[in-house]
């Protein structure tokens, strides 16, 4: 089992909670780092080791206020991570957005429709 990973979140990147014991991958906040690539490389490190023995329902949350194109691209492969978990597990996304933020639920559509995963769209 993995160990938790905490990533406290700052103006530029997000706050990051992945708990193994409860199955829940939590990314929230604003996500513009300097190195997208790098900063999320712990986050699919984890989400990697999680998915050899992952809980029998595992929920991938997004509570995005903003994010860039490079960290459209990490938050990309997580969800694909998410689809390729679904095809052995239960596995729910769950996508958050503002009232009146067509983008940011317009990402998740695209997000959904890339990886034929499900989402659950859920306005703040």
């Amino acid at each position: 089992m993995s160990e938790d990973l905490k990533i406290d979140g700052t103006e530029d990147s997000p706050t990051i909670e992945l708990n193994a014991e409860r199955g829940e991958i939590v990314i929230s906040g604003r996500s513009l780092p300097e190195d997208a690539f790098s900063f999320y490389a712990p986050v699919m490190n984890w989400i990697s080791s999680y998915i050899s023995s992952p809980k029998s329902e595992s929920v991938f949350i997004f509570k995005l206020e903003y994010f860039n194109t490079a960290s459209a691209k990490q938050i990309f492969k997580i969800v694909g991570m998410a689809n390729d978990l679904s095809k052995t597990h239960k596995v729910s996304v769950k996508w958050y957005y503002d009232e009146g933020d067509r983008d940011m639920l317009s990402s998740g559509e695209r997000f959904s429709k890339l990886t034929n995963l499900p989402f659950e769209y859920i306005q703040n």
